[in-house]
């Protein structure tokens, strides 16, 4: 196989392509909305050093954390064929506990090593800890749900009944956990099979060679996109709302240098970790980095090992962006790697005035609530992320109601969610006027509101209730979101991080943050 541009471009589409279908296969099979529905999944292949090669379009704060939960995977357990590991520590690769991460080593019949493995993370509804969802408002790891190092989870193509009932038995949804994890299962054969099928069309040899190729390719693009921008030190700051306990607002600071096709990204200087969960691992962190060095790129840039080696990521221990056991760090993936993102591009806007966004959303919004379902006799437990506005950038306006940066999820449609769950969607709608006033108006965000049907337990993780997205050149901020809840025809504000119980009736009201908009206005 000639390894030029067309046979780069080649392979780079055909391994992309089974990692999409990895992707296809897990929402296609697995039971609950959240992955079914939402699709919060992220699927990839990486070689036999464990280094990315190829990963779905799926989840952004992906791309950077899933290779270090391989890496733990491969170091600390023994893999044979037809082994599958399973890990979502995130002090282990991982970036909060709902997110299982599942790895089996791809063998060439003969050969003693694996040449490559098969991963795919999926957000599991419930992982028990206090409060249905696994994403309460916590001040210790502990208390957000069963945390799980790298162990085996299938021997031999076999299930590993002691590790899966012990895994089954921490979460309130049994059922619902054992379908998802099944269909994590059934992704990963398949990408096995059609990665063993093109080493043997084509030989192991060419596969290798073209990975390796692949990732050179990446580094190439990668520094020359970072060459061309002015070389320097820009630095920005940014602020987290608070962390549900009086913490706040809470400082991310950053320093970008530039210089010779190399980034330094050093976050010297943020605030040190709190007592709630908005603590973010170095994994997340790193996601977010990679995430915004990559859009920074002209033309697509493959999503693998090559594209990080130019970029150095520098967190401090203790802080915010590099938090430390036993921390609770369930919003750090959901919140934190948003509000990093938002501070990375304040400071390339710097170098980058045209080409540069403002702030979008900010928050995912997270609701979480479950408890018995009266109605179909069985417990619930319920998660979704709901879209915001996107930030103006220069040349076009922001878009309305969509999600932004790090994730990459849809919202639960109205008739999945109230055909599998005891509540009814009584508002949805973009919360017109939401986005930051501009040249370039910034995108609306949305309106949800949610009637519990039955007596519920509730959290919310969300930010930007009280800052607002920042716009650009002269743009006009977004507006902040706002929770609120309904009883009795009373509205009651809700804080933007909380855990409460709402009686059946209640309706729960999420007013999600629009975009900031770009250059001034004009007239």
């Amino acid at each position: 196989m000639k390894l030029d541009a067309v046979g780069l471009a080649v392979m780079n589409n055909r391994l992309s392509a089974i990692a999409e279908e990895m992707g296809v296969v897990l929402g296609q099979t697995a039971f609950s909305p959240n992955i079914k529905e939402r699709r919060d999944y992220s699927c990839a292949l990486f070689d036999g050093r464990g280094e990315l090669i190829a990963q779905a379009a799926h989840i952004p704060v992906h791309l950077g954390s899933t290779p270090l939960s391989v890496r733990a995977a491969i170091d600390r357990i023994d893999l044979r064929p037809r082994d599958i590991a399973a890990v979502n520590d995130p002090f282990a690769g991982g970036t909060h506990l709902p997110d299982l991460t599942l790895v089996t080593p791809i063998f060439i019949p003969g050969q003693k090593h694996p040449f490559a493995f098969a991963a795919n993370r999926a957000h599991h509804a419930d992982i028990g800890g206090m409060a249905p969802g696994s994403m309460a408002l916590a001040t210790e790891i502990y208390q957000e749900g069963f945390r799980l190092p790298p162990v085996k989870i299938v021997t031999e193509g076999k299930p590993a009944r002691d590790v899966m009932e012990l895994f089954l038995a921490n979460t309130r949804v049994p059922t619902e956990r054992e379908g998802d994890l099944r269909a994590q299962i059934a992704a990963l054969n398949v990408g096995r099979d059609r990665l063993l099928t093109l080493v043997d069309s084509i030989g192991r040899k060419p596969v290798i060679d073209a990975m390796d190729a692949l990732k050179d390719y990446a580094d190439r693009l990668m520094r020359a996109t970072l060459a061309k921008i002015p070389p320097g030190i820009y630095r920005a700051e940014d602020f987290l709302d608070d962390d549900g306990f009086g913490t706040g607002p809470i400082r991310l600071r950053v320093a970008i240098e530039l210089r010779g096709g190399r980034a330094r990204v050093d976050f010297t200087g943020s605030a040190a970790q709190v007592r709630g969960s908005v603590n973010a691992n170095y994994a997340i962190t790193l996601s977010a980095a990679f995430y915004v060095m990559k859009c920074l790129a002209a033309e697509a840039v493959p999503p693998n090992e090559g594209l990080m080696r130019p970029i150095r990521v520098i967190a401090p221990p203790g802080t915010i962006v590099n938090a430390l056991p036993p921390c609770a760090v369930a919003g750090g993936n959901v919140e934190t790697s948003q509000r990093i993102v938002d501070v990375l591009f304040r400071a390339l806007a710097k170098a980058l005035p045209d080409r540069i966004p403002a702030a979008s959303s900010g928050s995912m919004s997270n609701l979480t609530t479950g408890g018995y379902d009266r109605f179909r006799d069985r417990h619930f437990s319920y998660y979704e992320t709901v879209a915001g506005g996107a930030g103006a950038a220069p040349g076009h306006p922001g878009a309305a109601g969509i999600h932004t940066h790090m994730t990459n999820t849809l919202n639960t449609p109205i008739e999945a969610l109230e055909a599998y769950y005891p509540m009814r969607i009584t508002e949805y709608r973009i919360r017109r006027g939401s986005g930051g006033r501009g040249q370039f108006r910034g995108g609306d965000g949305l309106i949800r509101e949610i009637e519990c049907l039955v007596d519920s337990s509730v959290s919310l993780l969300t930010d930007r209730r009280k800052l607002a997205p920042w716009g650009l050149a002269g743009g006009g901020d977004g507006h902040p979101g706002n929770n609120s809840m309904i009883r009795d025809h009373r509205r009651t504000k809700l804080a933007s991080k909380c855990n409460f119980a709402a009686q059946a009736g209640d309706r729960i009201r999420i007013e999600t943050p629009g975009g900031g908009g770009w250059g001034r206005a004009r007239g």
